[in-house]
């Protein structure tokens, strides 16, 4: 009987190193080599100091800065451990609200994000990634339109031209991937630091 298990423990522990230690170490080892910044969690770096990441988005609340999607991540209330909180683009606990279309809950929340953005700029229809989270809650990324929408905002807090905004949008606006994945999108973060940098 040990000569028919000895066999099976022997390839079971082999795949266990190949698939479970020496593939993930290579593959580390070359996307270090060859993305070596993307390895790194594509940081944004200012002034020599990390302030976020191109992949995970960040809550930006003063009218100044252009405005990210709705974050449904949520974290531990720190009075009640039974219960949570918001904690908006929280990357230790991503994921969305598990909300569906029936739910009043998202009907009320997404039908107060809309008036509050009509009432900031009622000639305009409101993107639809404004006022809805991403699967992840982390999405860094709005649509050109969603941007575009917000320039009134934008240019009203700063005291700057609307064209001149528009054209920090269209300049920091992104593509389809390869030409044909996917939206036109900007990052918020990018697009905020732009904006700093254009003063």
């Amino acid at each position: 009987m040990l000569r028919e298990i000895r066999p099976a423990i022997v390839l079971l522990l082999v795949l266990t190193v190949i698939t479970g230690l020496a593939y993930p170490l290579a593959m580390t080892g070359i996307a270090g080599v060859l993305f070596p910044r993307q390895a790194q969690g594509s940081l944004i770096e200012k002034d020599g100091k990390v302030i976020g990441s191109a992949l995970i988005g960040q809550e930006f609340k003063e009218d100044k800065y252009f405005h990210g999607r709705p974050s449904a991540t949520t974290a531990a209330d720190p009075n009640d451990s039974t219960k949570t909180v918001s904690a908006p683009y929280n990357a230790v606990n991503s994921g969305g609200s598990n909300l569906g279309p029936t739910s009043k809950a998202l009907a009320d929340r997404v039908k107060e994000d809309v008036d509050k953005l009509k009432a900031e700029n009622p000639n305009q229809p409101v993107p639809v990634d404004l006022v809805t989270t991403s699967g992840s809650g982390l999405d860094p990324n709005i649509s050109s339109e969603a941007a575009q929408f917000q320039v009134p905002r934008v240019a009203k807090a700063r005291n700057m031209s609307e064209d001149t905004l528009r054209q920090l949008v269209v300049a920091n606006t992104e593509g389809r991937l390869l030409g044909l994945l996917g939206e036109p999108r900007v990052n918020v973060l990018a697009l905020n630091l732009a904006l700093d940098d254009a003063k």
